[in-house]
């Protein structure tokens, strides 16, 4: 028998790479990696398809808080909204699943390892640079990609095979974690068609407006609504409470690593409620080139990472940046739910640099005289002054 890890989701692509690499006469070990998406309950239930569908042993890994430490936490200190708009909710994911499987493939002396992506996406990219850096003995086999299936076809296929699955929900692409939920489908195909609210795993369930409080200390979010907790259990809370309010969902499009652009829906009431609280808490506490530099590798680290590239060194770097910059950013976020929106409302900060002992904004100035501004201006001016005398150039 060849030995072959499958990462696996119980999805329909997985769940065909399954049927058909266990009828191909390899020994199928499926893992499935755990960063948020899946319930004890959806586990067991993965397992009892895995076996029914020919995988020799079944593997669930828990990677829940090495996904928060390895990468979320410096989501939330970049700020990182790929676009403006996507917290890189699966490209983030999918980094931390493809270290865990090749270890678990090399733990186990595997020849072969197989995952679902197609041959139009970025997941092919994420998983097979992290296989090829890690384990580059180890071939990689990837049969939607190389036989170039439509899920249409996968269905058929798996319906010949006597495979029960919900064939409806099948129809779009869900992919649920602790940073969020990607959804595509048929309307994300197209430039023009928006997914119907019903393709969302969240719905609307609550209408009247609330306030909560979110704590952070050193950019970690540390409480809710005065309660401390873990970081991890803290954003699983949040998205319970602000889920009710549909909030979060977004249509991202952005080019993808193999040079196309694409679209992809998305829900993401938690992170990106704690990635706007988090930067309004840094205007007030971080100084004006802090912020600039973090605005230019906060994206920087984004697109890396979202690019697959999250093993090169300098990832490490900008890391370390990123994680010194949070010193200072300690205080409480005061925001808002509303139906399908949230508003931030303003903070509190031992740290705020917004110190009306200073001088208040547009009204009075303590720690200056007026001829101590007028100077100032003076200087400001005399680089624009000079370079028009020399030049002979006059400013309209």
């Amino acid at each position: 028998m060849k030995k072959l890890v499958l990462a696996y989701s119980g999805g329909l692509d997985t769940s065909y790479c399954l049927k058909t690499l266990s009828q191909e006469g390899y020994e199928v070990h499926a893992v499935s990696v755990n960063t948020g998406g899946f319930s004890d309950q959806e586990i067991v239930e993965q397992e009892q398809k895995a076996y029914a569908m020919g995988a020799t042993t079944y593997r669930s890994i828990n990677a829940l808080q090495t996904f928060y430490d390895k990468i979320v936490q410096y989501l939330i200190y970049g700020n990182v909204l790929k676009n403006n708009t996507y917290p890189l909710s699966v490209s983030a994911e999918r980094i931390v699943q493809a270290i865990e499987i090749i270890q678990y493939a090399k733990s186990i002396d595997a020849a072969y390892i197989a995952h679902g992506s197609t041959g139009a996406g970025n997941d092919q990219v994420r998983f097979d640079l992290i296989f090829q850096v890690l384990a580059p003995a180890i071939q990689i086999i990837t049969p939607i990609r190389d036989q170039q299936l439509s899920r249409e076809a996968e269905i058929a296929y798996l319906k010949s095979e006597g495979i029960e699955m919900s064939w409806e929900k099948a129809q779009y692409s869900i992919n649920q974690g602790l940073w969020g939920t990607s959804v595509g489908g048929s309307e994300t195909l197209t430039s023009d068609k928006a997914l119907p609210s019903e393709a969302y795993p969240s719905q609307l369930t609550a209408t009247e407006p609330i306030k909560i409080t979110l704590e952070f200390e050193q950019g970690e979010l540390s409480g809710i609504n005065g309660v401390q907790g873990e970081p991890v259990a803290l954003i699983q809370q949040l998205q319970e409470i602000a889920k009710a309010y549909a909030i979060g969902r977004d249509i991202h499009v952005g080019d993808t690593i193999i040079g196309i652009k694409g679209r992809v829906g998305f829900e993401a009431a938690a992170p990106l409620i704690i990635i706007k609280a988090h930067h309004l808490l840094e205007k007030h506490t971080l100084s004006k080139w802090q912020q600039f530099q973090k605005e230019q590798l906060g994206s920087f680290y984004g697109m890396l990472l979202h690019e697959g590239n999250y093993l090169d060194a300098v990832m490490r770097d900008t890391e370390a940046f990123l994680k010194s910059s949070q010193k200072t950013v300690n205080g409480s976020v005061i925001v808002s739910l509303h139906p399908y929106r949230f508003e931030l409302e303003g903070v509190q900060s031992p740290n705020d640099l917004m110190n009306a002992s200073f001088g208040s904004y547009g009204e009075m100035n303590k720690g200056w005289t007026a001829n101590d501004a007028k100077g100032f201006i003076k200087i400001t001016a005399n680089a624009h002054t000079i370079y028009g005398s020399v030049n002979n150039t006059e400013t309209t």
